[in-house]
């Protein structure tokens, strides 16, 4: 029988043994979150552990509500011109860092120059001229050389890297390049960084300085109300240990349990299992296209063809579609621009002929196995077996997901500690349009990591965002796809519905494209 989940409504809950007391009272909500946070600079990491980081203790200009809808965050007003170049917004009174000092326009400057530059949309934005002013210290400008539909879009962005806005004074003492050292945010939550034990336990207290907005929670968006003081993420590598946890009432929520384990998690009725959103994530293998073996797009195309995503689905998800689904495309069920358009399927004998055209000369094949997530640890023996069947020699590397997200940044051959595979679940928000396509991107060094080079889909997803008319964006989306089977950037699998377990006495959690602890309360 297929597990259905609950509808998601408002709940949570319970307080946790699994860590020193508190020395005073205080009300506490422990999480163990789907992973550890390795690299705590969610404008610039593109995993989804540091973007549910910084949304604990970082703001946005617009953010985007339970329909997806764009709304006002920091922004109180804004105007555009009517050529559609010329773009004023202004904060909203109350606006403060974690330290004390204002919100300003020079902070919201500094961190969108700082940020489009590692991020998709944001490299789109400046490719459109973007040019940003102070006009005061609460009014900036953005002018653009030619208009274009998503700047609103772009600065809501739900998915990593995040728009996130960070202290000039921050920004301006750490080098182009490097993840910042110091946290200071303007979001419901500060990040207690004296009591964070690394992998073991991050803390965050409520921001007694942050004035959330007057519209209630929806989403990403409106009024961000911490109604706990202190909020523990527990990193907890084994998910028995935590199922049971939750069951007992040791914890509140576990954000991502096994498929497997729902049966045991579900037998508690102080507990509830729930779909973090309804969009999934995008569970894809990602290809080292600058080294050997997959710096060949013949061999790119092997891997490709030895693929079977049912496979995957029946390893993650038990075959339950309601758990994961096949989506034979490049973009997410979901997109609005799905397309099965020249989409090839499964044949041994196909990825047989191309390894051998590739000319492979059995340069092992690194797989960076984060063992602890209950979807990349079976997908990974999964491509172990699939590529070892046509002809690859494959070594699957045991490591824990903030050593994944570490090393993935390597560009080093896999003889000097590189990679060739991981696999990896971005948010299904990420994966909808041409323009923000973290896979599909392929302007080479600016691209996500597996870093694909080809001009063709980037001259292409340009034209996406620069054309009004939805049958030519429909178009140049099938165009994408068709080159993209060609050039191999990475292997879809299927679109997973991440699923958590929490304590049912709760009330106000939220359903959003990433999990967040604001809006909850304590039956």
């Amino acid at each position: 029988m297929k597990w259905r989940y609950k509808a998601l409504g408002t709940l949570l809950g319970a307080g946790l043994v699994l860590c020193a007391s508190q020395a005073f009272a205080e009300s506490v909500l422990k999480v163990k979150p789907s992973g550890d946070v390795k690299i705590m600079d969610p404008t610039i990491a593109s995993d989804s552990i540091a973007r549910n980081f910084g949304y604990m203790i970082y703001d946005t200009l617009f953010a985007v509500d339970d329909q997806l809808n764009i709304k006002p965050e920091m922004v109180e007003t804004w105007t555009t011109s009517t050529d559609g170049k010329l773009w004023t917004f202004k904060l909203r009174d109350g606006l403060k860092f974690s330290d004390g000092g204002a919100v300003t326009s020079d902070d919201v400057i500094a961190s969108m120059k700082r940020w489009s530059q590692n991020d998709a949309m944001g490299q789109m934005l400046n490719a459109h001229g973007a040019v940003w002013a102070a006009l005061d210290a609460k009014t900036f400008m953005l002018t653009l050389n030619q208009p274009w539909g998503f700047v609103l879009d772009t600065l809501g962005k739900p998915g990593a890297p995040v728009p996130f806005i960070l202290p000039a004074k921050v920004i301006a003492s750490t080098p182009a390049g490097q993840a910042v050292s110091d946290q200071t945010g303007s979001g419901p939550f500060i990040f207690k960084k004296d009591e964070w034990l690394p992998g073991s336990r991050l803390v965050f207290f409520k921001n007694p300085t942050y004035v959330p907005r007057s519209e209630a929670a929806s989403g990403l968006a409106g009024g961000k109300v911490a109604k706990f003081d202190r909020v523990e993420w527990l990193i907890l590598p084994d998910q028995q240990t935590a199922i049971d946890a939750v069951k007992k009432g040791e914890l509140d929520i576990d954000e991502d349990i096994p498929t497997d384990l729902i049966p045991v998690a579900s037998r508690s009725k102080d507990v509830v299992i729930s779909h973090q959103d309804e969009i999934g994530v995008a569970q894809q293998i990602r290809l080292n296209s600058i080294q050997p073996p997959f710096n060949n797009p013949k061999i790119r195309q092997a891997a490709f063809y030895a693929t079977v995503p049912q496979d995957y689905i029946e390893a993650m998800a038990s075959g339950d579609d309601s758990l994961a689904k096949v989506c034979r495309s490049f973009y997410v069920c979901s997109s609005p621009y799905y397309t099965e358009t020249g989409f090839p399927a499964f044949n041994l004998e196909t990825a047989k002929k191309l390894l051998k055209e590739g000319g492979y000369d059995g340069t092992p094949v690194v797989i960076l196995d984060a063992s602890e997530n209950a979807q990349i640890h079976p997908a990974s023996l999964i491509a172990e077996q699939q590529l070892t069947a046509v002809g690859f020699k494959v070594d699957v590397q045991a490591l824990d997901w903030a050593t994944v997200v570490s090393r993935r940044a390597s560009t080093e051959p896999v003889s000097k500690g590189g990679w060739s595979i991981f696999i990896s679940g971005p948010g299904g928000l990420d994966m909808m349009l041409p323009i923000n396509h973290l896979g599909l991107r392929s302007n080479c060094d600016k691209a996500w990591f597996g870093w694909p080079c080809d001009a063709d889909i980037e001259k292409m997803r340009m034209a996406f965002g620069d054309t009004s008319d939805q049958a030519e964006r429909k178009k140049l989306a099938e165009a994408i796809q068709l080159r993209a089977v060609e050039t191999m950037p990475y292997i879809p699998l299927a679109v997973a519905y991440q699923v958590r377990l929490a304590r049912a006495n709760l009330a106000g959690i939220l359903r959003a494209p990433a999990p967040v602890y604001w809006n909850i309360s304590r039956n």
